[in-house]
């Protein structure tokens, strides 16, 4: 029994009542005009469900009203884009009003039906119906039947007006594809932090912890001297990749769709050339058609190719090519050959370009070629 009761105990019950009853102040206004032809209300919602703001609104009631407090209840906040979600949201008013109307009746004539038949029991004449049944104690026995009508309303329209709210005001395909595109950025972001910060502060502190003991041992101040001195390089270039990826870890609360994207490519190599490279770049096709996650993983790859640059090279020049094509984008990113080279098969960064090149079903390279340091990369566009 007491399980039986317990949805009267919980405020979604009461919030998904209120939700349910809002439409009908609409209706009781209309009433007010021509009570004769209360459907017209049914027929004024089709305009206003076509509205793209519209769509957000009922999002929005049906977060706080239906499902307050949950994190993920399954509505869509934004506006209608296609012709799709505009029936979706046509749709939804009109349940939404037949609904509310179901639980207006229940709300109204099944307490009215419990006064009614109190007092046909207790010998008083029913002031309900037209055909006014004689008082007699007997009905006093289907006193419980509106009562459960009653809490069949409450509960039970509740929780139907909760499905239908999830199946017509839920993400569309488009949305649901958003989502999980970001979801998988966000993956993606975190996992190369873990790879950087694995790669670089890991072997920082192990050079670290081994010269320290060798020069601790050793008793030489020389070769003292060599030992500090190959730590404080080691720690300062782990201080830039730690910089590095705390820059990408303040970028992970921004959505997929504020990320960089090949469209502001032209800011990225403005930073290179303050940093003392001398960039040519020739940028050709349109960039801003590029899908989205094609665009940004570009980016990166941008990214990481003028980084190592800067890193390994120095201020040296640098010639970056960008093409568009049909169904393919080509990157190429050179610069002359360090003498000390980070090697084929070695660094995160490197192997940071191969992945994010792989996970799109592209292909990425990297390596000398003819006197000069090469990163070439092709993603497919579709």
């Amino acid at each position: 029994m007491a399980r039986f009761l317990s949805p009267l105990l919980r405020g979604t019950t009461y919030t998904r009542l209120l939700h349910l009853w809002v439409p009908m102040l609409l209706v009781s206004v209309w009433m007010f005009i021509d009570p004769r032809r209360p459907w017209v209300v049914a027929l004024l919602v089709i305009p206003v469900g076509l509205v793209a703001g519209v769509r957000t609104g009922e999002g929005v009631q049906a977060r706080w009203m239906l499902t307050p407090g949950k994190e993920n209840p399954g509505f869509s906040i934004a506006p209608s884009v296609t012709r799709r979600d505009r029936l979706r949201t046509v749709v939804w008013l009109e349940a939404r009003l037949l609904l509310g109307a179901a639980a207006t009746f229940v709300c109204v004539w099944m307490p009215s039906l419990v006064y009614d038949l109190v007092r046909l029991s207790l010998g008083h004449p029913s002031g309900l119906v037209a055909w006014s049944p004689s008082p007699h104690w007997s009905y006093a026995l289907l006193i419980p039947f509106p009562l459960l009508a009653l809490y069949g309303g409450v509960v039970g329209l509740g929780q139907l007006v909760t499905v239908a709210a999830r199946a017509l005001l839920g993400p569309s395909a488009a949305e649901r594809l958003a989502a999980l595109e970001e979801r998988t950025e966000r993956l993606l972001e975190r996992t190369r932090i873990a790879r950087e910060l694995h790669d670089s502060i890991g072997h920082a502190l192990t050079v670290a912890v081994v010269q320290a003991g060798a020069a601790r041992a050793a008793g030489d101040p020389a070769f003292t001297a060599r030992a500090l001195e190959a730590i404080e390089e080691t720690g300062r270039a782990a201080l830039e990749d730690l910089e590095r990826v705390l820059g990408v870890l303040r970028e992970s609360e921004r959505p997929a769709s504020g990320r960089p994207t090949l469209a502001e490519a032209d800011r990225l190599l403005e930073s290179a050339r303050a940093s003392g490279a001398l960039v040519d770049a020739e940028l050709s096709g349109p960039l801003e058609t590029v899908p989205g996650p094609v665009s940004r993983e570009s980016y990166r790859i941008l990214q990481e190719a003028l980084t190592n640059v800067l890193r390994h090279a120095g201020p040296v020049p640098v010639h970056v090519r960008v093409g568009v094509e049909a169904d393919v984008l080509r990157l190429e990113v050179r610069n002359p050959l360090a003498e000390r080279l980070p090697g084929p098969g070695r660094g995160s960064g490197l192997r940071g370009i191969r992945e994010r090149a792989a996970l799109l079903g592209g292909q990425a390279s990297t390596g000398p070629d003819a006197g000069e340091w090469r990163v070439r990369a092709e993603l497919p566009l579709g």
